[in-house]
């Protein structure tokens, strides 16, 4: 059978985007959509070398799309992390570089009329409810296919996207701290840890880089020696907060996991020199089952809001921050793809609001993709 795709880059990820409607006459209930994606991305080997997929996590991502005119947003999207060399597909959480891109194909593919100067595409993630929004610029009602803009990870020129999380803070599991405490004892591999365990854009586990013996002066290497305890780190926090049950087998794609440190001169993956004063701090994060080249955008909203939480781990490593204005303020947070920036919005209790960054998408096809279809056997 064939199923039409749209082949986006969002950020530093790439993500096939599908119409709800393309999709319905093959899979109707999540897990027929688990296995749907699973046999387009051809996800049971590792390389995904029968079928679409890229190989990596950062490329092996999809979202479900249906226009919802009459809704709280203008479109709603489920989106999926995609295995490798693993036929699974985890629905749990969301991804700030695929809401990226699916701004860019709500205006492109009609789903949203561009209006003169900018668009603005509101959109409601399934996952965990969260509703996002992102603006992109259309003089005139002119719909964008290229652009200037590019964001640290990536050299490729894309469509300006601004992207905004609004307050999806607890979507997931109901509380910001959904152990009720801003830090936490984990264990993991036989040694316990600190963390800030916090659910903002996506739930994430924050641990102090010393304290799991991570050296963040340089970020050119692929964490080995240190995977097994991360890891580990990420089921015994899943329990605590509540994603999964004793019995239940580990995810990979949440919570995510990350190591952060104060600010230093670190060296970047490509081995660009980054100086202490150019950002506030320096993290490190995983996606899935290998360091993250950059930062998912979901865990700089959850750095970001930890950020704020006098105590937490995040809060501790901060550059003591310049005074906000009118409520709004930079948060610059070293990775291994360089810098990246934040916009952090609190209202007027001091409340984190909305948690903005600029992003750049682009087009790369439209396909009718052949899925396998299983064989039947014969008596």
């Amino acid at each position: 059978m064939q199923l039409r795709g749209h082949w986006y880059r969002g950020g530093t990820s790439k993500c096939w985007l599908f119409d709800a409607e393309d999709v319905a006459p093959h899979a109707g209930s999540r897990e027929e959509i688990r296995n749907l994606l699973a046999d387009a991305f051809g996800a049971a080997d590792a390389r995904q070398l029968d079928g679409v997929g890229g190989g990596t996590s950062t490329t092996s991502k999809a979202a479900v799309i249906r226009a919802t005119p009459e809704g709280p947003a203008d479109l709603d999207y489920l989106f999926a992390q995609v295995g490798i060399g693993d036929p699974t597909v985890e629905l749990g959480s969301n991804c700030g570089n695929c809401a990226t891109a699916i701004a860019l194909y709500a205006v492109q593919s009609g789903v949203v009329p561009p209006r003169a100067g900018t668009t603005r595409v509101s959109m409601r993630n399934l996952n965990t409810g969260a509703v996002l929004s992102g603006t992109i610029a259309t003089p005139g009602g002119h719909i964008p296919t290229s652009g200037m803009a590019k964001v640290p990870g990536s050299s490729a020129l894309g469509v300006p996207v601004s992207l905004s999380f609004h307050a999806p803070w607890g979507r997931t599991t109901g509380a910001v701290l959904p152990t009720g405490t801003v830090t936490d004892e984990i264990s993991a591999g036989g040694t316990t840890l600190t963390a800030t365990l916090v659910d903002a854009g996506a739930p994430a586990v924050l641990i102090p880089a010393d304290e799991a013996g991570i050296d963040l002066s340089s970020m050119t290497g692929n964490l080995s020696e240190h995977l097994a305890r991360l890891v580990a780190a990420r089921a015994s926090a899943g329990l605590k907060m509540g994603l999964r049950k004793p019995e239940d087998p580990p995810q990979n794609a949440v919570p995510k996991v990350g190591v952060v440190a104060a600010p230093g001169d670190y060296t970047a993956a490509d081995g660009t020199r980054i100086a202490a004063d150019s950002h506030d701090l320096r993290v490190r994060m995983l996606s899935m089952l290998a360091p993250h080249p950059a930062i998912g955008l979901t865990s700089a909203v959850a750095v970001s809001l930890a950020a704020a939480l006098p105590g937490s781990v995040v809060a501790k490593a901060l550059r003591p921050a310049d005074s906000a204005h009118q409520g709004r303020r930079l948060l610059r947070i070293g990775t291994p793809a360089g810098v990246i920036t934040t916009e952090v919005v609190s209202d007027d209790n001091g409340c984190v609001s909305e948690v903005a960054l600029h992003r750049a998408a682009r087009q790369l096809a439209v396909a009718d993709i052949d899925v396998a279809q299983p064989v039947a056997q014969t008596a």
